[in-house]
């Protein structure tokens, strides 16, 4: 979906009368839904278990009800992985002291990205630990919550599976209950631009539902 600059606000139309909202999304397709019943019944990712770049666990409840944008990337990656290293950073800059958000960028080859490989890479890449994890873990498993859940790729056509590789610019935005609600291209400004206006409009949506 490399030609997508953020489709929450680029697929489908916001309701009229209304303040903007981001729609869910529970297809490869990301065909957007707006129904009110869709927040309670829509895909959702699910439980998991990773190790982040200081080998710690990290599960779906350390996300703690938190925002998350989601990356795929390997470190050894030579072409589109450090233009997204970069815009995950200008995303982290602009939320640094927002403690609403947390970024997750999963390792597409953890049998080489172990934690201590992970944690150079974050202090080459200016990663804050508090804000920014990278996670590695059992291969399976990443690819499993990558196509099946986050529908990172599957968006190019056709099914993959463990033995296809998992490549993709994308970032998706999940809100607090795990829920898919905009895919964006990390290799876009004006992507990333919207993907953080975004962030504000899922954090208006959370403070009212409070």
């Amino acid at each position: 979906m490399a030609a997508c600059a953020g489709c929450s606000t680029a697929v489908g139309t916001t309701p009229l009368n209304a303040e903007r909202a981001l729609p869910f999304y529970d297809s490869a397709d990301f065909t957007p839904k707006w129904l009110a019943g869709d927040a309670q019944t829509v895909h959702r990712i699910r439980p998991f278990r990773l190790v982040d770049q200081r080998g710690e666990p990290f599960t779906e409840a350390d996300l703690g009800g938190r925002i998350a944008v989601v990356d795929f990337f390997f470190t050894t990656c030579p072409a589109i992985c450090p233009l997204m290293a970069t815009s995950m950073g200008d995303v982290q800059e602009a939320l640094l002291e927002d403690d609403r958000v947390v970024l997750l960028s999963h390792s597409v080859t953890p049998e080489t990205d172990t934690p201590d490989v992970l944690a150079q890479y974050a202090e080459a890449h200016g990663v804050i630990f508090d804000k920014w994890k990278l996670l590695t873990g059992p291969k399976g498993e990443i690819y499993d919550l990558g196509r099946r859940y986050y529908f990172a790729d599957e968006d190019l056509g056709g099914t993959r599976n463990e033995d296809d590789f998992l490549h993709t610019e994308n970032f998706i935005l999940i809100d607090g209950q795990r829920r898919i609600r905009g895919i964006y291209n990390g290799l876009s400004p004006d992507s990333i631009r919207s993907l953080i206006a975004d962030i504000a409009v899922l954090e208006r949506e959370q403070t009212i539902a409070a």
